[in-house]
C-alpha cells in the first residue's frame, strides 16, 4: 500500500471518527448498534504506571505500560475489515485485520490522561466507535550510593499530549548513613536538608534532618504544583560521611479513567 494511499485512508478515518465522537458524546456503551455493527471491546486495565530507574544519576531502564483491547466479541451484519485504536485524535492509528487477529496492544511511553477511540469498520465503510479514557502515571526510582554530593533529581510533570495536568507529585526519599567500618564504626552523624526547588530555584518545600551513623531518615511529602518543572536536591549542612540516597517519586493523576470491563 503506497504512503499516499495510507495517509488518505488515515485522514478519512480521522474525519469519520471526529464526526462520530461529536455526535455520540456521553454514549459509551459496549453495546452500540450502528449500521449493523455492535462494537464490544474488552479491556482489563485502563491505567498503569511507567517506571524509570536511575543509578548514581544514570538512567538504567524504563518499563512502559502496555494495555490490551480485545474486539473478539464484536458483532456485525457485514464483513468486518478493520479494528482500530486512535489516541488523542493523533494521525497514527493502530489497526488490525479482524480475519487475522482481534486484540490490539497499545504501548504508552509517557504519563498523562489519554482519550482513545476504539472502532470497528465493515466492508461497506460503516464504522462504529467508542471513547475510552486512560490514566498513565510515572514513577521514578533513584538510587545513589557512597556520595557526599548527591545529584539533584529533575521532575518534569508536563504530559506530552498537553492534556490534563497531574494532580500531585508524591515524594518518598530515604537517606542512609552507613557504618564507616563494619562492626567498628568510626563515622559520625551528618546533617542534611532536602529541598524541592521550583524553576526559580526557590524551595517550595524543605526538611532538615540529622542522620546518625548506621541509621537512616525519610522525607515523605506531597506537592500540588504541577505546572512547573522541579528539582529534588539534598545538601550537606554538617558532616563528611558518605551517604546512600533512595528517592521514589510518583507523578500522580486524578482517577478519570474508564472502568475496566
Amino acid at each position: 500500500m503506497s504512503e499516499d494511499h495510507t495517509a488518505s485512508r488515515r485522514a478519512a478515518i480521522g474525519i469519520v471518527l471526529i464526526f462520530l465522537v461529536s455526535s455520540t458524546v456521553g454514549c459509551l456503551s459496549d453495546s452500540q448498534d450502528h449500521k449493523g455493527i455492535e462494537l464490544i471491546v474488552h479491556y482489563e486495565n485502563t491505567n498503569g504506571t511507567i517506571v524509570d530507574s536511575y543509578i548514581d544519576g544514570d538512567h538504567v531502564s524504563t518499563t512502559n505500560v502496555f494495555l490490551d483491547f480485545d474486539f473478539s466479541n464484536t458483532i456485525s451484519e457485514n464483513n468486518l475489515v478493520e479494528y482500530g485504536i486512535q489516541i488523542d485524535n493523533d494521525s497514527e492509528i493502530f489497526s488490525v485485520d479482524p480475519n487475522i487477529q482481534s486484540t490490539i496492544s497499545v504501548e504508552f511511553s509517557h504519563h498523562g490522561i489519554y482519550e482513545i477511540i476504539a472502532y470497528a469498520m465493515d466492508d461497506n465503510n460503516n464504522l462504529e466507535n467508542k471513547s475510552i479514557t486512560i490514566r498513565i502515571e510515572q514513577q521514578i526510582n533513584w538510587l545513589e550510593s557512597n556520595t557526599y554530593e548527591p545529584t539533584p533529581l529533575p521532575i518534569i510533570p508536563f504530559p506530552n499530549n498537553e492534556g490534563v495536568l497531574p494532580s500531585a507529585i508524591i515524594i518518598n526519599s530515604t537517606v542512609e548513613n552507613p557504618v564507616l567500618i563494619e562492626n567498628i564504626g568510626g563515622g559520625r552523624e551528618v546533617e542534611i536538608t532536602w529541598r524541592l526547588l521550583d524553576e526559580q530555584e526557590d524551595a517550595c518545600q524543605s526538611k532538615n534532618e540529622i542522620v546518625y551513623e548506621g541509621e537512616q531518615a525519610t522525607w515523605k511529602t506531597i506537592h500540588f504544583n504541577t505546572v512547573e518543572t522541579h528539582e529534588l536536591s539534598i545538601s550537606y549542612d554538617d558532616g563528611q560521611d558518605y551517604i546512600d540516597v533512595n528517592h521514589s517519586v510518583l507523578i500522580q493523576y486524578p482517577s478519570l479513567e474508564s472502568s475496566s470491563n
